[in-house]
């Protein structure tokens, strides 16, 4: 008991002093505060506000019954359901669903939807009235009202509320993505609406977003939280602070239109490198399909807004590399549809690595097109003991020592000591690429240990050399594969076959012993799919695994 305790104790220490004096000072004062009355009498909308209609997405949707779907499974629409999960509920109180398309229509209609809502959730009662559920929320009423040929009374009171409640509590406790949808959300209310209380919000959301802005995307066109999935996300938001700025004429708004594209430019090229040959995000950090639009999906609403970054022409060369070295990935591409993806990044943001999992050094990998080694997704939030797997090292492509995490992740958005990563070598000469990055996480453990890998591409190769140095008792590297793909082992060799025919070569050197297991991939929220997974112990200090097509 004293162990856990003490073990307890630790995380909690090691988490809190990364926290900023600002988050602690607002935790505090959140607990104490109250909601106070909103005030405003003056509120209406301002007649000169416009959008221009973006491509709509949703991860979630109502059913041609009547019932919100969301994590591949459907329920009635309770706005207040203890039995069904936390994001769950959340997505169904954002109303995504008002500015989405949907091939079957509902028998709900967008306006009782609007109704149903303002009905059954009296003020500051319940997750809708939480400050990121509201920020989502406000967002789509407005693209929603914005299309409306008359607005019922009823219907801007409640935004004018729920953005009153909003400013009471903006999330200076958690920042990061959640203070950027505050600012976003407010800039948008103060737009949209007349008065000086509108004036306060667009007064105060653009302070917010000034400041989240140059902090949260970095020179190389990356999102701070290092997510694939968030920075596509944060890249859409940006998209409709551009639209706003081009379309309502504020002025505050369209002196920042030149810095909010060069953001939206840089992302975008970001992400285009970031890509799997099939069009879809890799699995870093907190990343899976369907909650964020894709790069198809930003690029088309960025055209529409004449933001359309040159793309750049392959290399006549065998393979060739892009390091991003302010947000630590890499890509190597062979062309032909083959492309590795590397992970080098550090624990980030420092003060809030909520979506962070113990990746380091990770890797995935396609070959002619499809998908070979996969880290293994995340399927849900909560603070579970499959949230925590999920997080884990050994839910990705990398090592492993004595059953322990490369950085402390636990709860379920909680990091105590981080791994620390050095970019030690970065070549790449136009028929060769030589990258070696090293991690002291495991250095809290008795050996002192500290995990070097390195990456060596050439024509239709990729090694991966993994040294250990200090005592252990046990190292394992793993190397998850796609579900759609099969593996056979003849003793230190592998043959994987695609499901095109092809066919991918693993040998390995320095393994004590290889084995082939069970485990889980997880592509979207709410699903499991079965895969393999290729376990090699290290009989050494040192592994070499070297992959041919």
């Amino acid at each position: 008991m004293r162990n856990a305790r003490t073990a307890r104790l630790s995380k909690l220490y090691y988490t809190a002093k990364m926290l900023r004096p600002k988050q602690v000072l607002y935790r505090i004062y959140y607990r104490l505060a109250k909601i106070k009355p909103c005030t405003a009498t003056d509120i209406s909308k301002n007649p000169s506000f416009d959008l221009a209609i973006p491509p709509h997405w949703s991860s979630s949707r109502i059913t041609g019954d009547g019932q919100f779907e969301f994590m591949g499974s459907k329920a009635a629409i309770e706005w207040k359901n203890d039995t069904l999960p936390k994001i769950w509920l959340y997505n169904l109180h954002y109303l995504d669903h008002l500015v989405s398309r949907q091939e079957n229509p509902s028998t709900v209609s967008e306006a009782d939807l609007v109704n149903s809502w303002i009905l059954n959730n009296p003020p500051f009662d319940g997750c809708g009235w939480e400050p990121y559920t509201l920020s989502l929320r406000i967002v789509n009423l407005i693209k929603w009202f914005n299309l409306q040929p008359v607005l019922d009374k009823r219907w801007l009171e409640s935004l004018a509320l729920q953005t009153h409640a909003l400013s009471q509590q903006i999330e200076y406790h958690i920042l990061a993505n959640h203070l950027f949808v505050n600012g976003k959300a407010l800039v948008f209310a103060g737009c949209f609406m007349q008065g000086d209380q509108a004036g306060n919000w667009l007064k105060t959301g653009l302070k917010i977003l000034d400041n989240e802005v140059k902090e949260q995307f970095l020179a190389d066109g990356a999102h701070f939280e290092l997510s694939p999935m968030y920075h596509a996300a944060l890249l859409w938001d940006m998209c409709d602070l551009l639209n706003l700025a081009l379309n309502t004429h504020v002025n505050a708004l369209e002196s920042r239109v030149t810095e909010w594209r060069n953001v939206i430019e840089r992302g975008i090229v970001w992400l285009r490198s970031m890509q799997h040959p099939d069009g879809e995000i890799p699995f870093f950090n907190d990343s899976t399909f369907g909650i964020a639009p894709t790069l198809r999906d930003i690029e088309n609403y960025a055209g529409l807004l004449g933001c359309r970054p040159s793309t750049k022409v392959p290399s006549a060369s065998s393979v060739s590399a892009t390091c991003h070295a302010e947000s630590g990935y890499a890509q190597i591409d062979f062309g032909k549809g083959s492309k590795a993806l590397l992970n080098f990044a550090q624990i980030a943001p420092a003060y809030q690595p909520g979506h962070a999992h113990a990746d380091t050094l990770s890797f995935e990998l396609s070959v002619f097109g499809q998908r070979v080694f996969v880290n293994s997704g995340t399927s849900q939030y909560g603070e579970d003991s499959e949230r925590h797997r999920q997080r884990s090292t050994s839910a990705h492509n990398t090592v492993e020592i004595d059953g322990e995490n490369s950085s402390e992740v636990w709860a379920g958005f909680r990091v105590a000591r981080r791994a620390h990563v050095t970019l030690e070598t970065f070549e790449n000469s136009g028929d060769f690429v030589r990258i070696v990055c090293s991690h002291d996480g495991y250095k809290r453990l008795k050996g002192k240990n500290l995990h070097t890998r390195e990456w060596t591409a050439s024509m239709n190769t990729l090694q991966i050399s993994d040294c250990v140095t200090g005592a252990f008792d046990k190292s394992i590297a793993r190397f998850h594969l796609h579900p759609d793909v099969a593996v056979t082992q003849n003793d230190k060799n592998l043959t994987i076959t695609l499901s095109s025919g092809d066919v991918v070569y693993v040998s390995l050197s320095g393994a004590a012993r290889i084995t082939i297991a069970n485990t889980a991939w997880h592509p979207e929220f709410g699903k499991s799919v079965e895969n393999k997974c290729i376990i090699a112990e290290l009989s050494s200090d040192t592994l070499i695994t070297r992959v041919t097509w």
